[in-house]
């Protein structure tokens, strides 16, 4: 037979072949039975009754064989019975735990949308990961090491973080973290050239993906915008400016710094952005006009607008009075958490969406 040709067997063979020589053996029982006077396994409904209470080791004594051929093949019955229970009982217990296995290295998938995936884990990507927890932004995030889903597991509340546990070449499996319908993805890999190399197989794959990459090579920031990577950063480029700054106008740096960091308290201040949509009391308004109302009502500062054109997103620091606050721009502005709050309601969309 096909099946003894397999090293091993499906489980559903299994349980075929074990019920198979069940009901071999229980048919030899109630035919041997039947021939005794005293014979009580008689018939299909009794044989069946047998076999639960043997195979459950219940064994309530009401039902049992009587002939010698029937009591030789009801001790083999028995002794099968303990067998097949034990290796029953291992099946389940493999089962379960290759169950919350797949489950806590993250093969069953994330139903998480429009969220963050950071591709890589380290002291680089821990500290990203910080700033989206800052500001609610829920997150996924890959690792080819297996000790990092313990510890990212303790340290995060499954509710904001999904980890997975994969090889990064194995590109089906990101749909494990949805990433079809993340916001963005971080490509935090070893260096400069396999982050390339993967964006571009991702590209192939996932070519709706936005990708932001930071770079060791500042070099390399025109090469990963025509492999289509939506944002590039330069590690050493932003360390640079920011240590200069400090060096010859410190209260500027420290501005910049904690401007740039999530409000963790209500008292502090930093940067969001907003989508104008057709419901913002702001929709065509001048800049000029806006940004004084925007001080006045909300205590917040308008310095940007960023527009869309031909598929490209223009930033526009401190725009002249007369640009208009279009359907699709994003709005920049520094806000206090309870500002924020306000914002959204008015404007009716979250940050940065």
């Amino acid at each position: 037979m096909n099946i003894l040709k397999n090293k091993q067997l499906k489980p559903w063979y299994i349980g075929v072949l074990i019920a198979a020589i069940y009901l071999i053996i229980i048919n030899i029982i109630i035919y041997f039975e039947k021939q005794h006077e005293d014979g009580v396994i008689i018939d299909l409904f009794s044989g069946i009754w047998y076999t639960i209470v043997t195979i459950t080791t219940v064994g309530y004594g009401d039902m049992y064989p009587v002939t010698k051929i029937g009591k030789i093949f009801g001790a083999t019955f028995v002794l099968g019975s303990f067998v097949i229970f034990g290796f029953l009982l291992g099946r389940i217990n493999q089962f379960m735990q290759d169950y919350y296995e797949e489950k806590h290295l993250g093969f069953k998938g994330t139903n998480f949308s429009d969220h963050a995936v950071i591709l890589g884990w380290n002291n680089s990507a821990q500290s990203v990961l910080e700033q989206l927890i800052g500001v609610g932004r829920r997150t996924a995030i890959v690792t080819d090491v297996k000790d990092d889903v313990d510890l990212i597991k303790e340290s995060y509340s499954p509710k904001q973080v999904f980890v997975l546990y994969a090889d990064f070449s194995n590109l089906e499996i990101l749909k494990k973290v949805n990433i079809e319908n993340s916001s963005m993805v971080f490509v935090n890999l070893k260096d400069d050239t396999t982050k390339l190399v993967h964006i571009l197989n991702m590209k192939k794959v996932y070519g709706n993906c936005k990708f932001v990459v930071s770079l060791d090579n500042a070099d390399l920031k025109n090469t990963f915008q025509t492999a289509g990577v939506t944002h590039t950063i330069a590690k050493n480029e932003i360390a640079s400016k920011l240590l200069a700054s400090y060096i010859f106008e410190p209260d500027v740096a420290a501005y910049s710094e904690e401007i740039l960091s999530y409000a963790e308290t209500d008292d502090d201040f930093d940067i969001k952005e907003y989508r104008i949509v057709d419901e913002n009391p702001n929709k065509n308004r001048r800049y000029g006009d806006a940004y004084f109302d925007f001080k006045k009502n909300y205590n917040c500062i308008l310095i940007g607008i960023s527009k869309l054109k031909n598929g490209v997103r223009t930033l526009m620091k401190n725009p002249p009075d007369d640009v208009l606050l279009e359907v699709g721009d994003y709005i920049l502005v520094i806000t206090d958490r309870d500002s924020s709050l306000v914002l959204e309601k008015d404007f009716k969309i979250q940050e940065g969406t």
